[in-house]
């Protein structure tokens, strides 16, 4: 079964930054499109950030020019850097990827547990 292990939330004040992680794991053929997506709370969870196997990045447009995504692909790792970080940041951070397991021919979609990200002003 695939698995999303997600680290680096916390608490942080406007203007600073963090890392998110996240690695899958559990009989991986192949891995398509791994990314973020978050969730504040009363709202509906939204795209923020993926990065295909060709590396080709989306951001949502209110994250463009702070929050770079990266991916290794060996490690089936992906990360989020999150600079000058704002209050409306503040959510649950969700990993995602759209994965191939080595017992199936087709790609399904997996998310994480979540992290929190609170950005104080």
């Amino acid at each position: 079964q695939v698995q999303l292990v997600e680290s680096g939330g916390g608490l942080v004040q406007a203007g600073g930054s963090l890392r998110l992680s996240c690695t899958a794991s559990g009989g991986i053929f192949s891995i398509n499109i791994m990314g973020w997506y978050r969730q504040a709370p009363g709202k509906q969870r939204e795209l923020v950030a993926t990065i295909t196997a060709d590396t080709i990045t989306t951001y949502k447009d209110s994250v463009k020019g702070r929050f770079s995504i990266s991916r290794d692909i060996p490690k089936n790792t992906v990360y989020l850097q999150m600079n000058n970080l704002k209050p409306p940041d503040t959510a649950v951070y969700y990993c995602y990827t759209r994965a191939r397991p080595d017992y199936r021919r087709d790609f399904s979609d997996y998310w994480g547990q979540g992290t929190q990200v609170t950005v104080s002003s």
